[in-house]
């Protein structure tokens, strides 16, 4: 297997499985955070191809928040938290009690207060994946940036040239009362990471033919 489409659609089921509960690991961990209850919904994972992946966001030029953190140790791969201006919003005056009005002004405790957040989303996941798999992994320190999807996307797409011109991608919709916000995870482990993670559910994801 050396594309994320070849797998079928048990191994799609096994994806969503860990989707769910990594969403519902950040719920309870960003509930905790503001001290309020946090509905979410089902998490979207799809398998796209890295050029379809901005425009689906709002383009090249729209402004997202990126914490990056990649995995080594028994699997492989990065791990990538997006937010979108509202759920930041939501998040920092929930944690500062500060007006954002911005995201391209973000003072230093602002940004710390991002990565901290990014950290929890992607090892929400992470945590998810180990204690199903029964695997170790080593997480590196969050790099967080604010810039534009194109340029926060450059950084996965040159990791992976050479090993695959698609990613895994969660959308993440969390409701705050009336109001309803949406995040992304971008999983990208490599390959051989991706053919262990099934044979260790016992599951090998090849699409039919």
């Amino acid at each position: 297997m050396n594309r994320y489409s070849e797998l079928n659609e048990n191994a799609r089921g096994i994806l969503m499985e860990i989707g769910n509960i990594g969403t519902g690991n950040a719920v309870t961990s960003l509930s905790q955070m503001l001290d309020r209850p946090i509905d979410m919904e089902c998490p979207d994972v799809r398998i796209m191809e890295f050029n379809e992946v901005p425009g689906m966001l709002g383009g090249i030029e729209e402004v997202r928040v990126g914490v990056l953190l990649e995995i080594t140790g028994d699997i492989r791969g990065i791990f990538m938290f997006l937010s979108s201006a509202p759920f930041l919003k939501v998040m920092l005056e929930g944690l500062l009690g500060m007006e954002m009005e911005d995201i391209t002004c973000l003072d230093p405790m602002s940004m710390s207060a991002v990565s901290e957040i990014g950290n929890i989303m992607c090892c929400s996941y992470i945590n998810a994946l180990t204690r199903m798999l029964d695997i170790k992994v080593d997480v590196s320190v969050p790099d967080t940036c604010v810039d534009m999807i194109g340029a926060i996307l450059s950084v996965p797409m040159i990791h992976f040239a050479n090993i695959s011109d698609e990613l895994l991608l969660i959308e993440d919709k969390y409701h705050f009362g009336d109001l309803s916000v949406i995040s992304h995870v971008l999983f990208l482990p490599e390959i051989e990471s991706l053919e262990q993670i099934f044979r260790a559910l016992g599951e090998i994801g090849r699409a039919d033919v």
